[in-house]
């Protein structure tokens, strides 16, 4: 694509573009279901979105990373040699982290100028860090002539957010920005990560995200905390059966004979997971038959489980699912992302998506005093670049 085609770039950006540049983006994404397995060897259907991060790398003759981020009007500089995570300006770790992870490999990098900005919400559960990181990465993959697959792009971005930015993920957020297509969900097996492309077919209703204006400020902490407790749960269970690696090898019967009698807390967190799996499962043949009503069935399922067996909701995320729930216009809904806040997921009939957010939104403002941001997405492409100087 050629960059002449601006109506793809921020206007922002435009005086930073020079003819060495190279310039990508990354979107974020949804996930319509299977949350918190990604991690736990499972598997997940996210789709990447319509907003994103833009990212423009020119080239230096020097070892000197500069980096502008426009939406915080901050910068950051760095020499290669020096290069290790920082904590004056958070946001660069994730774009430090993929440069560390290109030198892992045994790439050259040498230094740049940088600038990028998105119109990704910050805190909304719809991975704007991943988006950063991949762009980071498709760019670098461009700039060192590396030419290294897209699974391993979303793996080096993933590894940005363990080491740089202290996140356990899993992949699921990195694989939906690099490998989404249009108008296509991603049934993504987390263990091999093998994946298939589902179209999404969303005759007579929308996906809506509902912003609870909750910043998710446990989210990074009791993620990990999570992470340890299905941890704890799978050695649980190896210790009488010794073939079982993650929760993906784990069954109901299992965690209720091995886990439960020593410890209800992990024995929910599995659970959860282990019954997310199944879901996943099931949405995928509900895709496939056309029956929305049933994806959006199991949607309220998940929320049920992250609320009350995961623990990973909060007040406004629960009114608000509470809210829609028993309106024959919606047909799902739940959390999405790390939880503590961000938005809700919203599959609604398309002739009542007015109504329903003017619903939601006066009910949610007189019960919290907050405005209910909302963020319509349409599924679109994964990390391209679109100018290589």
């Amino acid at each position: 694509m050629d960059i002449t085609d601006t109506k793809m770039l921020p206007a922002s950006l435009e005086q930073f573009i020079k003819e060495t540049s190279i310039v990508s983006f990354a979107p974020g994404r949804i996930n319509l279901l299977g949350e918190h397995t990604d991690y736990n060897d499972g598997f997940v259907m996210p789709a990447s979105i319509d907003k994103r991060m833009y990212f423009v790398l020119t080239p230096r003759q020097d070892s000197t990373i500069n980096l502008k981020s426009l939406d915080m009007k901050q910068d950051f500089s760095i020499a290669i040699e020096n290069l290790t995570k920082t904590d004056h300006k958070i946001w660069a770790n994730y774009i430090l982290g993929v440069v560390d992870g290109f030198i892992k490999k045994g790439l050259k990098v040498k230094g740049f100028d940088a600038v990028f900005t998105g119109n990704i919400p910050i805190g909304a559960g719809v991975s704007s860090s991943a988006a950063l990181e991949c762009a980071v990465a498709v760019t670098l993959n461009a700039y060192t002539n590396a030419g290294l697959d897209k699974s391993t792009l979303a793996q080096i971005a993933q590894k940005a957010e363990h080491n740089f930015a202290g996140v356990q993920c899993g992949i699921m957020d990195q694989f939906a920005s690099v490998f989404g297509k249009k108008d296509t969900l991603i049934k993504l097996d987390c263990r091999s990560l093998q994946y298939e492309y589902k179209p999404l077919k969303l005759e007579g209703a929308n996906l809506l995200l509902f912003d609870s204006n909750v910043k998710h400020s446990l989210a990074s902490s009791e993620y990990n905390v999570r992470r340890k407790q299905c941890e704890e749960g799978v050695a649980m269970v190896k210790k009488y059966v010794p073939l079982v690696d993650s929760l993906r090898d784990v069954s109901l019967e299992m965690l209720d004979k091995y886990v439960y009698p020593n410890n209800a807390v992990v024995y929910n967190r599995c659970r959860y997971v282990v019954e997310e799996n199944q879901r996943v499962q099931q949405v995928a043949a509900f895709l496939e038959a056309g029956n929305l009503k049933a994806v959006g069935q199991k949607m309220f399922e998940t929320h049920a489980g992250l609320r009350g067996l995961y623990e990973v909701s909060c007040k406004e995320l629960d009114f608000l699912v509470s809210a829609v729930s028993d309106n024959p216009n919606v047909l799902g809904a739940r959390l999405m992302g790390g939880g503590f806040g961000g938005c809700t997921i919203n599959l609604i009939k398309t002739d009542a998506v007015d109504e329903v957010i003017q619903q939601v939104g006066e009910s949610y403002h007189k019960q919290y005093n907050k405005e209910l941001k909302v963020y319509p997405v349409s599924i679109g492409d994964g990390a391209t670049v679109i100018q290589n100087g």
